[in-house]
């Protein structure tokens, strides 16, 4: 008699599943909660037209990895952007 697969793959599913899961906790955002909030209003206007595209900066130096980790002289964090179609938070670094 042969086996049936299925058990097999269902076990591989799982393994799978359980080792992406993992994986997105530890490589994914932290947990630090922002020090501050920074709210941005933006006006209502009239959009006017676009202008000529600039030319292409220098790279940037390499940065540190991590969730929070901010340069010297920067703080985590929250930006609250109030716009006509509602609101959007990022978390970011903000100056001192």
């Amino acid at each position: 008699m042969r086996r049936s697969p299925l058990p097999l793959l269902g076990a591989a599913l799982v393994l799978a599943a359980s080792g992406g899961f993992l994986a997105a906790n530890a490589l994914g955002t932290g947990k630090q909660q922002p020090a501050r909030t920074v709210t941005v209003d933006v006006g209502t206007g009239q959009q006017g037209p676009a202008g000529p595209p600039g030319p292409p900066g220098p790279a940037g130096p390499k940065g540190d990895p991590g969730a929070e980790s901010c340069p010297a002289g920067y703080s985590f964090g929250a930006v609250l952007i109030n716009a006509p179609k509602g609101q959007v938070q990022i978390a970011t670094c903000i100056k001192d």
